[in-house]
């Protein structure tokens, strides 16, 4: 039976907010806070994948390098909004993002959290 922890650490006591913020962990498995909060050869690496992929298509022959730059930039803003919690569409009303919901709940801000699966 796989059971799973997430500690979430927060500006306030917001103890709602928390157990929420909690359940987007769990289920969405953010990498980080925010996009700021990505090691940097994370993102390095993820702008490789996407430029090589990006070159290794067919489609892509003969575009120019500022070209694929650009659209490698958008895929990376994609990755950020799927990775990066406060980006994310929030679990219980998709409408808004975590980051808007953290803000209608008395404006708290999660410094940090840990998620675990045990077992």
């Amino acid at each position: 039976s796989n059971r799973m922890g997430v500690l979430v650490g927060m500006s306030a006591e917001a103890a709602e907010a928390g157990k929420d913020v909690a359940m987007q962990i769990a289920a969405m498995n953010p990498l980080a806070v925010d996009a700021n909060s990505i090691p940097a050869e994370t993102i390095e690496r993820e702008r490789a994948i996407v430029v090589d992929t990006m070159k290794a298509d067919p489609k892509m022959a003969g575009k120019p390098d500022e070209m694929i730059a650009k659209i490698a930039e958008g895929k990376l803003n994609a990755f950020f909004k799927e990775n990066t919690l406060l980006a994310q569409a929030f679990v219980k009303d998709g409408a808004i993002t975590v980051e808007a919901y953290l803000k209608s709940a008395g404006d708290v801000k999660v410094t940090e959290f840990k998620r675990v699966a045990l077992g």
